[in-house]
């Protein structure tokens, strides 16, 4: 029987999509850095290393994946959200105590970032499980609504009343409550449930698209908006509010396409019995023998072509393969965050004002570099092709090369065009990244699995952040700030070549594993059989 998403399962991928939205709240960093510089004396360097400390967390990620084997997923998404409430509150409460050390802040921070990683194992186990053949582009659509984590925070920064006296304590206070109170209400709606439903559900992924289009268009507005200070903040915080709400309507209608469909099955099923038809119940049996038979065939064909071995544990570690994907990782989507935890201090030292508003707009661009996938997945899918991820990451790195040596020029315009093709590439990159770890190594492990490939990220953070704080640095000249552009100049440069570097291994990459693209998995290939022998199955009954 050909299995398609019902209610329940887009229930849980708007809950995916709701957590998503509140799980960066290291993102809005870069906000509040300067401040937090100031508040507890700390040196340029010594900033970096906390924002270092977020993505540090990230190394213990692995401990989410092998929890999802054992705990129920709604209970591992409370211990990422109680990891952040802690984290984020005890700095909150604290953040004016000389009690409150650096060291503290380092772990607390550490902690806060180890619980990003629980929430987002839930999230892609959610898409993966729920979604089978349909998992890319909804693993896809979820992921792409974290690029949005910025906006968000610093929306309700703007627009809550009272927020806006202590930049630090405000952000830290909304990083801290926030994604609790999201987890609690999405907590029921997370859970795996078997594809049973036959009916076709190509419409309500095209809706859910239509809605997050318009959401990222309202991103953009506000982030542009609040540029001219031709939008207010409260009003473009409800208008976002309200397009980041309106998908609970698409398992709302599937729901209740099901209960007219279960009325429907009742009313058919009680004339066949009337009618007694016994010939036609032949003619039906030999049928979905036939076809069953078919599609059993060709899903062994299909399996027959390429069997994609499924790696985990120590032996991911042997695989070229994975170390290729490593350092290309950490050379595209990892120095691209770097650069965005930077964007405060980058935004000083050219003398513009409106930090938050280059924050806003970076998010807002990741947000599209994230969808961009899911738009790629649903319509190759349709024409029956994947497309390869790694050949994916490797364009996307190109462009995003050329973006740092661009910021070699001082104008402002150069620097709000790199910020939005680095984060439209960035969050592109990190998107795709989800669904390459199960083309290269196989889905039976993808929890363990991909967090053991985001550790590149604390590796990637320590070292270009480091390497960026020493330059800064050594700008400044002994002041407390280094004013000019001539402050990040060396950097962009090492950076722009390390990235057209990982450019490279992705290429290579690509052509070691292109064999798992330009197919699809054996299950989709086998569903369309399936799907043609419900409808002259459909037929006879009717």
């Amino acid at each position: 029987m050909s299995s398609s998403p019902s209610s329940a399962h887009w229930l849980s991928l708007v809950g995916s999509i709701w957590l998503q939205t509140i799980n960066g709240p290291n993102a809005d960093f870069p906000v509040y850095s300067s401040q937090l510089k100031d508040l507890k004396h700390i040196s340029q360097v010594q900033l970096n290393f906390l924002a270092f400390a977020s993505d540090a967390g990230k190394l213990f990620g692995w401990f989410s994946g092998v929890a999802a084997l054992y705990l129920p997923l709604w209970l591992v998404a409370f211990v990422g959200a109680a990891f952040g409430l802690v984290g984020y509150g005890v700095q909150y409460l604290f953040l004016d105590s000389a009690g409150l050390r650096y060291w503290h802040l380092f772990l607390l921070t550490s902690l806060a970032g180890n619980g990003i990683c629980w929430i987002n194992t839930v999230c892609y186990l959610l898409c993966i499980r729920n979604f089978g053949s349909s998992s890319r582009v909804a693993v896809s659509l979820a992921t792409s609504y974290l690029g949005l984590s910025a906006k968000v925070y610093t929306s309700l920064a703007d627009s809550i009343p009272g927020l806006a006296n202590s930049k630090a304590k405000a952000y830290l206070l909304l990083n801290a409550v926030v994604p609790m109170l999201v987890t609690v209400v999405v907590a029921p709606s997370l859970r795996v449930v078997d594809l049973t439903s036959a009916a076709s559900t190509d419409a309500a992924f095209l809706v859910m698209f239509a809605i997050t289009l318009a959401t990222g268009a309202c991103a953009v507005v506000g982030s542009i908006g609040s540029t001219s200070n031709g939008l207010s903040s409260r009003e473009h915080m409800v208008s976002l509010s309200v397009l980041l709400a309106t998908p609970i309507l698409i398992p709302l209608a599937l729901r209740i396409r099901e209960s007219l469909n279960k009325i429907r099955e009742t009313k058919r099923e009680n004339r066949i019995h009337d009618l007694g038809a016994d010939d036609d119940a032949d003619a039906i049996e030999r049928v979905v023998a036939i076809d069953i038979a078919d599609a059993g065939s060709k899903e062994g064909d299909s399996a027959a072509e390429k069997p994609r071995e499924e790696i985990g544990g120590l032996g991911l570690l042997r695989k070229l393969d994975f170390w290729l994907y490593f350092f290309s990782y950490m050379f595209s989507g990892t120095l691209g965050l770097v650069f965005l935890n930077n964007l405060g201090q980058i935004a000083e030292s050219r003398r513009l004002a409106q930090t938050s508003t280059l924050v806003s707009l970076s998010s807002s661009f990741g947000f599209f570099g994230r969808l961009l996938p899911s738009f790629l997945d649903y319509y190759s899918a349709k024409s029956g092709y994947s497309i390869s991820r790694t050949g994916s990451m490797a364009s996307l790195m190109a462009p995003m090369a050329g973006a740092f040596f661009l910021l070699l020029y001082p104008s402002d315009l150069f620097l709000y065009l790199s910020t939005a093709v680095i984060g439209t590439c960035t969050g592109a990159i990190t998107s795709v990244a989800v669904s390459a770890t199960g083309e290269l190594f196989g889905t039976k492990n993808f929890g363990v699995n991909h967090n053991v490939v985001v550790t590149n990220i604390p590796v990637g953070s320590l070292c270009f952040g480091y390497f960026a704080a020493y330059l800064y640095q050594r700008g400044a000249r002994g002041s407390h700030r280094c004013i000019g552009a001539g402050c990040y100049q060396e950097t962009f440069v090492v950076w722009g070549a390390t990235c057209a570097v990982g450019t490279l291994l992705c290429a290579v990459l690509y052509a070691r594993s292109r064999s798992f693209a330009g197919r699809l998995p054996a299950a989709a290939a086998g569903g369309a059989v399936r799907t043609s022998c419900l409808a002259r199955l459909a037929n006879l009954v009717s």
